[in-house]
């Protein structure tokens, strides 16, 4: 089953529906998105493991698929991203401990996924393609 696959899939007509709608908007946080995620003093699979723990804490199913999917990219292991979950639940209690676990299999959906290095590419990490900030 590809659950976080389809709900990527799912997000991408009302993402481009809402980019039309708010394109210098959208362009800002896109561009805000790429440089946050960058490689700099930290690395982007590490930015990308506190942006996975941030969704869990958050609850936004959409976030989680689109970080897990980013932090399997770029090499992020299991035990590394169950080590960022577990900090996701220290800092947001019982709400972690339900989404932590969707965290770690959409992770793992995407980690062990064939059409992780054929079909998608690191670029198509950017919100144009259904990035829901917040969540809500």
């Amino acid at each position: 089953m590809h659950e976080y696959h389809e709900l990527i899939e799912s997000l991408k007509p009302p993402t481009r529906a809402l980019r039309a709608g708010i394109p210098e908007t959208w362009r800002g946080f896109s561009d805000m998105h790429r440089s946050a995620v960058a490689d700099g003093a930290l690395s982007a699979k590490v930015k990308e493991l506190i942006a996975l723990a941030i969704a869990t804490a958050n609850g936004c199913d959409g976030c989680i698929a689109y970080h897990a999917r980013a932090a399997a990219k770029h090499g992020a292991t299991e035990k590394e991203t169950a080590e960022a979950l577990g900090v996701a639940l220290l800092m947001a209690g019982g709400p972690a401990s339900v989404h932590g676990p969707r965290a770690l299999a959409a992770f793992n959906e995407f980690n062990a996924s064939p059409r992780r290095v054929a079909a998608d590419r690191l670029d198509a990490v950017a919100p144009a393609d259904g990035y829901r900030p917040g969540g809500r």
